[in-house]
């Protein structure tokens, strides 16, 4: 029977969810699954920059992975060649998948699916597969997004989202430290997740939000960090290889890795900085109570060191430059991250 009066619920939002036409889902990861499992993928061809609760995930469910290696604009590279039902995976590393080499590499390999994790409000081009992630994104229990250029039907069981709400509720209120235990273990419970619909608290919290204040406040954000930290920054157009920080050059093996300058994408997921000794770059922000993810933990430990992987999961910091802070947030973080340079320098 509907129930009528007793105590007042989360408001329903009125708002719209800023993807549109696309199936929602509980996770990226499962979402990509879900997909490759209704189009009898055979092989995946994955980058070795990758995550490892996609890989492990594609395991559980026995699709066979084989892995690419990345040229210097993180574009596949080596001799790849497409059977029938085999598809490859094309990462956003920091929203520099644009959609021309999103064309590009659909016209080159045929079967390509993009994985936008990192560029939440770039649009899925006609055709091509596409993934989100909202949790990337914006505070919420669960959430995804999937384009298919083919019809699906989505799984009837949804996300349960009371279970993973502890850690986002409390951070809310009494700050993160206290509750990072809770987020590792709602996160270490994803890796055994099965694809299901989004929940219906996510699809209410999504329709909550400002998404043209978000991406703005992304964007300059961003500026801020880039005109403060840009010409010492090797992956910024701004780079000045003559800067030095007490005496010591931050970069010196640019050519070596030959990395690429990164471009400000639309609505950024966070701000890269590289730095040579980028772990002892994060121990000591955390010191400052400036919190910095490593995306790819299982790349540091799988690959040798003299690889652009390597370099690239170890080395660049994903400083946060999201819709929570303002630009002297942005300055405050900066001058602190130029202050722990100097002293890791000296």
């Amino acid at each position: 029977m509907k129930e009528i009066g007793g105590y007042l619920e989360l408001e329903n939002f009125s708002g719209v969810e800023y993807h549109q036409g696309l199936y929602a889902m509980n996770l990226c990861r499962t979402a990509l699954v879900f997909f490759l499992k209704k189009v009898h993928c055979q092989k995946l061809y994955v980058p070795r920059l990758l995550c490892d609760s996609v890989t492990e995930m594609c395991r559980r469910e026995e699709i066979p992975l084989e892995f690419y290696q990345l040229d210097n604009h993180f574009l596949p590279t080596g001799r790849i060649s497409l059977e029938t039902d085999e598809w490859l995976l094309a990462v956003s590393y920091f929203g520099q998948l644009t959609d021309k080499k999103i064309l590009f590499l659909k016209e080159k390999y045929g079967r390509i699916i993009a994985d936008l994790t990192h560029s939440f409000f770039q649009r899925p081009l006609p055709g091509i597969p596409t993934v989100y992630s909202c949790r990337k994104y914006f505070g919420l229990p669960d959430g995804a997004y999937l384009s298919s250029p083919f019809p699906l039907e989505l799984p009837e069981i949804s996300h349960d989202s009371p279970a993973h709400m502890s850690h986002i509720l409390g951070r809310f209120e009494d700050g993160a430290s206290p509750h990072y235990g809770e987020m590792r273990t709602v996160a270490s419970g994803f890796y055994q997740a099965k694809p299901a619909g989004m929940s219906r608290l996510t699809h209410n919290l999504l329709r909550g939000i400002d998404y043209p204040s978000v991406k703005g406040r992304r964007e300059e954000n961003y500026q801020t960090l880039e005109e403060y930290l840009g010409e010492y920054n090797p992956v910024s157009p701004k780079y000045n290889p003559d800067n030095e920080l007490s005496g010591h050059r931050i970069f010196r093996t640019r050519e070596t890795f030959r990395l690429p300058f990164f471009q400000p994408p639309e609505g950024p997921l966070a701000y890269p900085f590289y730095f040579p000794q980028g772990v002892h770059l994060r121990k000591a922000l955390a010191d400052v109570n400036i919190y910095v993810p490593t995306y790819w933990q299982n790349v540091i430990l799988e690959n040798p060191v003299d690889t652009l992987e390597h370099q690239c999961a170890s080395n660049i910091l994903a400083l946060p430059c999201d819709q929570r802070y303002t630009a002297s947030d942005m300055t405050y973080m900066a001058e602190l991250t130029k202050q722990v340079i100097n002293r890791i320098s000296n």
